[in-house]
């Protein structure tokens, strides 16, 4: 694939990116924006290369969600537990404050394995396929639908539990 051929998909599918780069770097946004640029980069300088044997964007999204995992690998090294659960507590606190539902439906969410979360994203954020989202993660299709199905189920069960205890 030429690199303007290259350049115009990536421009095409931004949006779904950055989506799925939020999701990647547990709705940081400024990391996200860092595991985006560097995985556009790494596509550019022909680091990571298309070889078609998958969707384009099924490929981009697995290189996005490598590129997290490298990402936060060496983040872990300089970066302590302790400012990152401070940055959660206040994220989470002001999101609460404007859009209680979204609040549950976030707190649902996260406590879900991030396998599920990640899954669950690209089906219904992303309008991925099982089998496209098993590719992204480089998992078999059954550990995708297994993993989408608990997902729904332990989704359902927290969201069930905090609507009756209200």
């Amino acid at each position: 694939m030429r690199r303007k051929e290259v350049e115009q998909k990536l421009a095409e599918l931004h949006t779904d990116s950055y989506a799925w780069a939020l999701r990647c770097c547990a709705k940081r946004v400024s990391d996200a924006e860092e595991v985006l640029q560097i995985s556009y980069l790494k596509i550019l300088e022909r680091k990571a290369i298309y070889k078609q044997q998958a969707s384009f964007k099924t490929w981009l999204f697995a290189v996005i969600r490598f590129t997290a995992i490298d990402y936060y690998r060496t983040q872990a090294r300089t970066q302590t537990k302790l400012t990152l659960v401070r940055n959660q507590l206040s994220e989470g606190f002001d999101e609460g404050q404007k859009n209680p539902k979204a609040a549950l439906l976030k707190q649902a969410l996260e406590q879900l394995s991030p396998l599920q979360q990640q899954v669950l994203h690209l089906v219904f954020y992303q309008n991925c396929t099982i089998q496209e989202a098993a590719e992204i993660m480089k998992m078999p299709i059954g550990t995708a639908r297994t993993h989408y199905k608990r997902g729904k189920q332990q989704l359902r069960k927290r969201l069930e539990q905090t609507t009756t205890l209200k």
